[in-house]
């Protein structure tokens, strides 16, 4: 999915650019602080998705979602929480509060694979659920209660069972849209069972008798879950 950044903070952009590194399934083709840019850039290019501020000099972001000549989804980024209402008659995806955390970022883009998808976007989903991971030629069909974490490498996502692991290849952003409620994100590598974790500190957690670091950008979203 090709997406865009519209704002004129360049500390704003920078932020959701490091955001971004996390979800490979997110190309982005350029940042700009320009909106006429933006627009012109946008209709000459395949964007599906854009990041978009609302008060900026010249042009707000109301304006441009307006003047854009087909449809993308767009997320506005905005510190203002009064132009909520209008943005989702503009049928926007989301609205993100600045200071915007990794974990409300991460929420917005399950929101979107997830209508890529054509998954639900129930925000809770059903623990006793059974998860299908497609491995080569094989699907294996799990509870989550079997899996005990989930490890990146490269291109491929290792399913950490009590038998031994199964491979898949898989992002960490595209197991999460379908992981129930217990399983957290810790490590830009690393998605845990919350209920295979044996203790935990500021800086690693340990499943299973594996120890696993704990990435500084989880560490508040991972230790408010866990009390």
């Amino acid at each position: 999915m090709q997406a865009i950044i519209i704002d004129d903070e360049p500390k704003a952009i920078s932020l959701l650019e490091t955001y971004l590194q996390h979800f490979p399934e997110i190309e982005l083709s350029g940042s700009f602080r320009n909106g006429i840019k933006a627009i012109s850039f946008f209709n000459e290019h395949p964007v599906e998705l854009v990041f978009l501020d609302i008060n900026m000099p010249h042009i707000s972001g109301m304006s441009i979602a307006k003047l854009l000549n087909r449809k993308p989804q767009i997320i506005f980024t905005t510190a203002y929480a009064e132009y909520a209402v209008e943005s989702y008659e503009l049928d926007a995806v989301d609205y993100l509060l600045k200071p915007i955390t990794l974990e409300r970022f991460t929420r917005a883009i399950q929101k979107i694979l997830r209508e890529k998808q054509g998954l639900t976007l129930d925000a809770e989903r059903p623990l006793k659920q059974r998860i299908l991971v497609k491995s080569g030629a094989k699907t294996y069909q799990l509870e989550p209660s079997q899996i005990y974490y989930l490890e990146k490498d490269h291109n491929y996502l290792f399913y950490h069972l009590a038998e031994g692991k199964i491979m898949a290849r898989q992002s960490t952003a595209e197991a999460m849209v379908v992981l129930p409620a217990q399983f957290v994100q810790i490590h830009k590598s690393f998605i845990v069972n919350r209920d295979h974790i044996q203790f935990f500190d500021r800086h690693e957690i340990s499943v299973k008798g594996r120890i696993l670091s704990l990435g500084a950008s989880f560490r508040k979203s991972f230790l408010e879950k866990m009390q």
